[in-house]
């Protein structure tokens, strides 16, 4: 029996959600500024003060900390409250009753109460709309014990993670990004109560590096993921979903498999939440699971610019995050790979005078003048010498044959004491053997 679908965008999934929780469950409503606008809340909202009525759906005067103090009271009395906040740059100023009093008001009273309120903040990005009105604040509050964060990345978790953050009973910041808002998806015709309990989603599978990310940043790794596959990198994208508690189980299990693992956010590098999974992911590996070091993309640690060129320089994109993980995910000496594998030692033992020869030509030339390719040459003939040569004894003073001007050492003596043992009667150390014998002839002085 199959199941019934509908099929939305990102923001009307988000008023799905509004309308299941008003139509099911009488103690909610939804107090915020500008709820019954638009150029506000997009089409998240639309025509749900009509429906449902303006008592249940209030527009608030613009005062951030007094409509989200009123909404905590309620939670704690009984209602099931979701604030809205159009964007959260001004969030900011209702943080004591986010993070002060909603968090901790549990644990302050043996969990015997709290305060189930939703608070959704809009990220509303690009538009040259400045650094005063383009922030993404989620590593912040995902900073706070006791404050659930939720980052949905596509229209089924922009529906199920708000029902279900509003009905779970704990304080639940819902995160929602502008950008994201004409993606399209199925839906079934009842939303998953129970989704915020749910882990990490993998959006596409892949074995050669893990992509990472929440919200806006899960959907370009995902579209990354895709590119990549059409150039031969199979890539595995990560949604993380829920940011706070984090879950990070299923992405190291993920790096574990793939040995690369690239972090993508839409928040600043320092203390952010790429850094985060990264040092999550590193705590519980072995110190050789990974082939590469792990890699962040994330914004400038840089207030946002007001220029369109500049803001399209700043934001990560799906080029910007293809062009890293290719980069990423190929070996960083392809000559390494080659070098790794079985000589025997004989070829090596016939080669290895002719490479050092070149190795020394491409050391010692100078800077720019040889091409790559020279260069790999190089790291063939050393590190073909330390696989399949035996490791050169201790020469002593005495042992070291001495030519030219008192006191310089035989560099074809020393090198031919460190050659295999089917060498040993070459004509090298006969050479060696015959100036050792004449340097002990008393030579007249003058």
């Amino acid at each position: 029996m199959s199941t019934k679908t509908v099929s939305r965008s990102y923001g009307v999934a988000i008023r799905d959600g509004f309308a299941y929780l008003l139509r099911t469950y009488p103690e909610v409503f939804v107090i915020g500024q500008g709820l019954w606008s638009p150029w506000y809340v997009g089409n998240s909202m639309t025509d749900l003060d009509v429906e449902f009525g303006r008592e249940r759906v209030i527009d608030s005067p613009v005062s951030e900390m007094a409509c989200t103090g009123a909404a905590v009271g309620a939670a704690i009395a009984g209602r099931r409250p979701i604030v809205v906040h159009p964007r959260m740059d001004f969030m900011i100023l209702a943080t004591d009753q986010i993070v002060t009093q909603a968090a901790k008001w549990s644990s302050m009273f043996a969990q015997k109460v709290s305060a189930p309120v939703v608070i959704r903040g809009i990220i509303n990005r690009g538009g040259e709309q400045g650094a005063q009105h383009s922030q993404a604040l989620h590593a912040w509050f995902a900073h706070v014990p006791g404050l659930r964060v939720v980052m949905p990345a596509t229209p089924l978790d922009a529906r199920d993670l708000l029902v279900s953050a509003t009905v779970c009973g704990d304080p639940v910041l819902y995160i929602d990004d502008r950008w994201l808002y004409e993606r399209t998806g199925d839906l079934p015709s009842k939303p998953d109560e129970d989704a915020i309990f749910s882990g990490p989603a993998v959006r596409v599978a892949g074995d050669d590096v893990t992509l990472v990310g929440a919200g806006y940043s899960a959907y370009l790794v995902e579209q990354a993921a895709v590119e990549l596959g059409k150039e031969g990198v199979s890539a595995e994208a990560i949604d993380l979903r829920v940011v706070n508690p984090l879950d990070i189980g299923p992405v190291v299990e993920s790096v574990q498999r793939t040995g690369r693992l690239v972090v993508v956010d839409g928040g600043w590098s320092t203390c952010g939440l790429a850094g985060e999974v990264i040092a999550s992911v590193v705590e519980r590996l072995e110190p050789d699971a990974l082939r590469a070091a792990p890699r962040r993309i994330t914004i400038q640690d840089a207030p946002a610019p007001t220029s369109g060129p500049l803001e399209a320089l700043y934001y990560p994109t799906v080029s910007h995050v293809v062009q890293v993980t290719a980069k990423h995910s190929k070996p960083r000496h392809a000559a390494l790979e080659v070098v790794r594998s079985p000589f025997r030692r004989h070829e090596a033992s016939v080669r290895h005078r002719r490479r050092r020869c070149r190795a020394r030509r491409i050391f010692t030339a100078p800077s720019g003048r040889r091409s790559a390719h020279l260069a790999t040459g190089f790291w063939v003939a050393v590190l073909s010498r330390r696989t399949c040569r035996p490791r050169r004894a201790p020469v002593s003073d005495a042992e070291v044959p001495l030519h030219g001007r008192a006191g310089r050492p035989d560099r074809r003596s020393i090198h031919c004491r460190g050659r295999p043992a089917d060498h040993a009667g070459g004509p090298c150390r006969a050479t060696s053997e015959a100036r050792r014998a004449d340097s002990a002839v008393e030579r007249p002085e003058g």
